[in-house]
């Protein structure tokens, strides 16, 4: 079981129900039953789906009266953006040197037409 905060985030994220969970959270606060209406998952699964985003601090549970919606925690996924955003421009330097490098490989060898 993962302990780091990075790993529990995706951890969460790698399972499609809980992304289309936050998906619905990105529209508002809903309740559980509102959540689960469009799964064809037990009560009891639904709210194991709820417990792994809420330990990984994607979602937050309030209270009130007897309405307890769940909301989306936007913050959580810093961490998460920022690790993408690390390797993708790690990525993106790597191909605008390919590029470059390609670019330079055709001026010094340009292909003649074989007719």
């Amino acid at each position: 079981m993962p302990t780091d905060h990075l790993s529990i985030t995706f951890a969460a994220l790698a399972d499609p129900i809980r992304r289309a969970i936050l998906a619905r959270l990105a529209e508002g606060e809903a309740t559980v039953m509102e959540l689960a209406a469009p799964f064809d998952i037990s009560a009891p699964a639904i709210s194991r789906h709820l417990k792994v985003l809420e330990r990984a601090g994607l979602i937050s549970r309030g209270r009130a009266a007897q309405w307890r919606p769940c909301r989306l925690e936007i913050a959580a996924l810093d961490e998460v953006s920022s690790w993408i955003d690390h390797y993708r421009r790690f990525w993106d330097d790597r191909f605008d040197g390919l590029a470059a490098h390609l670019e330079r490989l055709q001026r010094e060898n340009p292909r003649t037409d074989p007719q």
